[in-house]
């Protein structure tokens, strides 16, 4: 599929070997990657999938060569990890979508995996929500940062932390017990990465889960009553995250969001990527 858009592919030496839960051992992952990153022919490149692993490498990940010749980075997850290692390091773009997994010939021409090609080439992207009773109403232009909710948390206190101060801040979560959600998101306010947003994406919070006893809340319910004492703009439904459509962005990059009573829309600034 990618070929057919116009793109060389080049595949790395990990994709489809297995060493237990990951795709080889860490030295050799972490030599696959670092291989592709330093490599001066490589424009971009698309992580073949999640899961977990990134937090094991990361630390002797040398960015030396990336940062002379960035490329994109594309992918979500537990790549947020690199997301976030790359935005605290360098502040370079990079791009929270699909990976290899989601294309296949039955999503040849899915908007969802056209974004990916969109992000790629630089066009324009700028994606149109439902409204949402859980919305809070306002306009905001910042730079967008985040990822999974998770792994920001993971994140917090290391070397890859997320900053959010001044931004709009993205997440996104799956398979996760309702009140961990709420455990997450009291992790990431007690650390200050809610206090000064400039506005609050909310992404799919997909095959949430309840204990015997019910947490009493809905997702959405959680969230807002975590930021309930701010006066950002919030907006829920953006089409992103671990769920069949998951939409493409530029993490790193100014956009600008509006949310109103009759829905919201999200858009690059196209001149700051």
């Amino acid at each position: 599929m990618l070929q057919q858009g116009g793109f060389r592919v080049v595949v790395g030496k990990t994709v489809g070997s297995e060493h237990f839960y990951f795709s080889g051992t860490d030295e050799e992952r972490l030599a696959d990657l670092q291989s592709m990153m330093d490599d001066a022919g490589i424009d971009a490149i698309l992580m073949g999938r999640g899961g977990y692993g990134m937090s094991r490498i990361i630390d002797r990940l040398d960015l030396s060569g990336f940062a002379r010749r960035p490329k994109w980075i594309c992918g979500f997850s537990d790549i947020t990890v690199l997301h976030g290692h790359i935005q605290a390091k360098l502040g370079v773009h990079t791009i929270h979508g699909p990976m290899c997994g989601a294309f296949n010939p039955d999503t040849a021409q899915a908007p969802h995996i056209l974004s990916v090609l969109h992000a790629l080439r630089g066009e324009a992207m700028v994606y149109d929500m439902p409204p949402s009773p859980f919305n809070r109403v306002g306009r905001t232009q910042a730079i967008l940062t985040g990822g999974n909710l998770a792994i920001l948390a993971h994140l917090t206190g290391s070397a890859s932390e997320v900053d959010t101060r001044g931004k709009i801040l993205f997440i996104e979560d799956i398979g996760e017990h309702l009140y961990n959600i709420d455990r997450l998101l009291l992790n990431l306010k007690r650390a200050g990465k809610l206090d000064h947003l400039a506005g609050l994406l909310i992404g799919s919070f997909t095959d949430m889960q309840d204990t015997t006893r019910p947490f009493g809340q809905t997702i959405e319910q959680i969230i807002a009553d975590k930021v309930a004492e701010y006066d950002y703009p919030v907006c829920f439904n953006f089409p992103a995250g671990h769920q069949d459509v998951n939409f493409a962005f530029v993490l790193g990059a100014m956009h600008t969001l509006e949310v109103t009573t009759q829905g919201s829309v999200l858009s690059l600034v196209r001149d700051n990527v």
